[in-house]
């Protein structure tokens, strides 16, 4: 692993205290050139923690709140006409940038939800028929709030499978939370300024990196049997894709170059598969009954897959 990398950790966790894991999982996705889904209560410093990554890293940012009447051209931009010009101007949206922050994306229509869904598979746009492609470094962190039921529209499943990572914010421990309260009233955490530690093309070349990281044919054959195997057991009534294998397999290697190795091991593959799974399974109405949770039914299916000597 690059030094700047280690650096650029070190700072984000000044930044975002309690936080460690899912920084290295944040980190991962996107220099596996996937998306996150960021799920957890209000104030827990969900959108910190990705305007931190983004003054880290030197890229743009934009931030849309998703509101029940936010349009998809909000999103993706329009095509206005200039009477001054007498011609037709393409206003890019907040969608071109380097890290884009979908604020309580569940509390948006499934139409506006859907014009993300181009832009993050495929990184481009299309407005008015012409077709834009975004930054080389295009990364969605959308954020949603379990509480919140009234006025809210789940994420559909083909939505859903379009992020990397589905990520848990909890609440910090009882220092870490007492250590956020002191630098925000003694003001310490405004007092550095927050400096760029790598900028795109270094961030390229760390990608690049990444891409060569091998994964053994005896580490491929047990990622792949993890995830048949959500298909084939009773507990769970829809089971991962191929998307979900691919996931898997680029989470682990952005893992394992983090770890300082160039090679994926059994455990990189443990250790992304219940972030990348959470959301692209479901459990079956019996073991919901039960009050089994989506995390423990995968813990149980990893564990049931015997690992590679």
């Amino acid at each position: 692993m690059k030094m700047e990398l280690q650096t650029l950790i070190e700072k984000y966790e000044e930044r975002i205290i309690g936080q460690s894991l899912n920084i290295k999982l944040l980190l991962s996705s996107i220099l596996a050139g996937g998306h996150v889904l960021l799920e957890g209560v209000p104030g827990t410093g969900k959108t910190q923690m990705v305007r931190t990554l983004a003054g880290l890293l030197g890229g743009n940012f934009n931030r849309i709140q998703f509101t029940p009447d936010l349009l998809p051209s909000d999103i993706t931009g329009s095509t206005i006409y200039n009477m001054k010009d007498s011609t037709f101007e393409t206003i890019k949206g907040p969608v071109f940038t380097n890290i884009l922050l979908a604020d309580e994306i569940n509390r948006t229509p499934a139409k506006t939800q859907a014009a993300l869904l181009e832009a993050m598979e495929e990184k481009q746009v299309t407005i008015q028929g012409e077709t834009y492609k975004l930054s080389d470094v295009f990364f969605v962190v959308a954020t949603q709030n379990p509480i919140e039921f009234e006025g809210t529209y789940p994420l559909p499943e083909a939505q859903q499978d379009r992020f990397l990572f589905k990520l848990y914010i909890d609440f910090p421990s009882f220092e870490e939370e007492k250590n956020v309260l002191h630098q925000v009233i003694e003001n310490k955490s405004n007092s550095i300024p927050l400096s760029a530690v790598i900028n795109i093309e270094e961030f390229l070349e760390i990608k690049e990196e990444i891409s060569r990281v091998t994964i053994g044919e005896n580490v491929m054959d047990y990622l792949m049997k993890i995830v048949r195997r959500t298909r084939e057991t009773e507990s769970i009534r829809f089971g991962a894709s191929t998307r979900a294998a691919i996931s898997i397999g680029k989470a682990a290697q952005s893992w394992a170059y983090l770890s300082g190795r160039d090679y994926v091991t059994p455990d990189d593959v443990k250790m992304v598969s219940k972030p990348a799974l959470r959301h692209r399974i479901q459990l079956s109405p019996h073991i919901e009954l039960e009050g089994a949770s989506v995390d423990q039914i995968i813990e149980e299916l990893v564990g049931s897959v015997p690992v590679p000597r």
